[in-house]
């Protein structure tokens, strides 16, 4: 999945889209959903693992989008607002999926996605079935005890590829913060995997 973010002559032509979704032209906004249609969905996917639920999921979120169009201000840019609409609408699933299943599924789905992050690959080696059965559980782990802010940040950066400035407006909070959220993720998953990687 391309991690390449809608550049400014892309924002410009998102605020004219908008502004006609909300002088009532609906099919501007189908323009918007074809043309970020496919990012929503891959992005739900890092959090829904079944495809088919992935679909219903970004369909929901669109259909939220489009719903609250009518207050966006454009303070931020049109893929932003959207992607935070996208990411909560994810979220509100696993929540509601965790009712009705257990905990551990959730946590084993987000294991399995840090664990297919592009800088862990290397460490999948078909002879080394064991131990990343152990990693897997070690990221579980450590996923499991971070704070909900500090595991949205790194997953931004590290399954979207989003900037930090990037990621600060969609968690509405300071570039600094985001940077400090990363690196205490990165800090308490690296501090479980280390002793799973010094037996290599």
């Amino acid at each position: 999945m391309s991690s390449q973010q809608p550049n400014r002559t892309s924002e410009l032509l998102d605020h004219e889209l908008v502004q006609k979704v909300q002088q009532g032209d609906k099919s501007a906004f189908d323009h918007l959903v074809r043309k970020y249609q496919s990012k929503i969905i891959s992005l739900v996917n890092r959090y829904v693992k079944d495809p088919n639920e992935a679909q219903d999921v970004a369909q929901e979120a669109f259909i939220k989008a489009y719903r609250a169009l009518g207050n966006f201000r454009g303070d931020s840019a049109f893929y932003t607002w959207l992607y935070r609409i996208a990411i909560n609408t994810a979220k509100n699933y696993l929540v509601s999926r965790a009712r009705r299943y257990s905990e551990s599924e959730v946590d084993v789905t987000e294991a399995e996605q840090v664990y297919n992050a592009p800088q862990l690959k290397g460490l999948d080696t078909p002879d080394q079935d064991l131990q990343n059965d152990e990693i897997v559980e070690a990221i579980s782990s450590a996923m499991e005890k971070l704070p909900e802010e500090m595991r949205n940040a790194i997953m931004l950066r590290e399954f979207e590829g989003m900037s930090y400035e990037e990621i600060a407006q969609a968690m509405e909070c300071p570039v600094g913060t985001v940077r400090s959220r990363i690196f205490r993720a990165r800090e308490a998953i690296d501090k479980k995997l280390q002793p799973l990687l010094d037996k290599r």
